[in-house]
């Protein structure tokens, strides 16, 4: 199973499995990944689940993600959690939780 590493807002580095077809923001919940909260529950509309991340292998984010992101202060590599689903590609994606929202 491919692994992704979660960098809590702490700083604290968390490696875990992710089943392939899981979301991320699933698999954080799981494993009570500090710094996602997930109050939307996935639909996208949120943005408790955000992250910073960074892989040639992300789909592009989709138009309701960006709706979403446009009303969070983020980066170019701000996605949602909820929105990246696991894939074998995605294996030792490491993603990092801002620290404020």
């Amino acid at each position: 199973m491919p692994s992704v590493t979660f960098i809590e807002p702490d700083g604290t580095a968390r490696t875990i499995e992710v089943a392939v077809g899981t979301t991320l923001m699933m698999a954080a919940l799981d494993a009570r990944i500090k710094g996602i909260e997930a109050t939307c529950l996935g639909d996208c509309v949120c943005a408790t689940c955000h992250v910073y991340a960074h892989s040639d292998h992300l789909p592009p984010p989709s138009e309701a993600e960006l709706e979403t992101l446009e009303n969070i202060p983020g980066s170019p590599l701000s996605r949602l959690s909820c929105q990246i689903i696991m894939t074998d590609k995605l294996a030792g994606l490491t993603l990092t939780i801002p620290k404020q929202r």
